[in-house]
């Protein structure tokens, strides 16, 4: 366990990060901070998976997972005031939403990577980030906005049905629910970080001496 302290400390960092600067808005409320935090959770997992395979990425993901639950907990009996009403700063389908698309994804992406770690030394990471981002934005975003999802009460919908508006489709196209909008700009911040990523993974890998195929 103490050789991927680093990772479990990492990963628990950029959790914790990520549950804080969700709660600011950028790009008239298009983005959080945290979108560009949260995606190098694919990068730690990605490093992990390649120094000491893919058993210890998952105890790193399941760290993460745990600090992840413990914010939500935390943020759930955290009330704000706003617009004349008092809510949670973090609802209840958010906090379930972003439970299961973190372990589904980063899994996924464990996997993915473990099936190509053999071929050129970028294809893991590109194509298991690539695919885990999709999971993980598709995942969260349906299970904490999607409206066709009833199954948790109507206090719980109430939390979120702001993002049922209809709003024109990435600003400009034809109108669809707010929160499509924000999963396709979530998703774009994404998949551009995980080309970025590619640069500190490179480095930090030679750095350590690591076979890199």
């Amino acid at each position: 366990m103490k050789h991927i302290l680093p990772g479990i400390l990492a990963m628990a960092a950029i959790v914790v990060a990520s549950n804080i600067l969700v709660q600011f808005l950028i790009f008239d409320g298009l983005l959080t901070w945290g979108a560009f935090t949260y995606p190098f959770a694919f990068l730690v997992t990605d490093l992990m998976n390649r120094i000491y395979g893919p058993n210890a990425a998952r105890k790193v993901i399941f760290a993460g997972f745990i600090a992840g639950i413990i914010c939500s907990l935390i943020g759930t009996q955290i009330t704000l005031q706003g617009d004349g009403y008092t809510y949670s700063a973090v609802a209840l389908r958010v906090a379930v939403g972003s439970a299961a698309a973190f372990l589904i994804a980063q899994l996924v992406d464990v996997f993915v990577f473990n099936r190509l770690r053999n071929g050129n030394w970028w294809k893991a990471p590109l194509v298991s980030s690539v695919i885990g981002s999709a999971l993980d934005t598709a995942i969260f975003f349906t299970i904490a906005f999607s409206q066709s999802i009833q199954w948790f009460g109507q206090n719980a919908n109430m939390e979120i049905n702001w993002a049922w508006d209809a709003v024109p489709l990435l600003m400009t196209g034809p109108d669809a629910p707010l929160w499509v909008t924000l999963a396709l700009t979530d998703w774009a911040v994404k998949l551009t970080l995980a080309l970025i990523a590619l640069v500190p993974f490179r480095i930090i890998l030679r750095r350590i001496h690591t076979d890199v195929v």
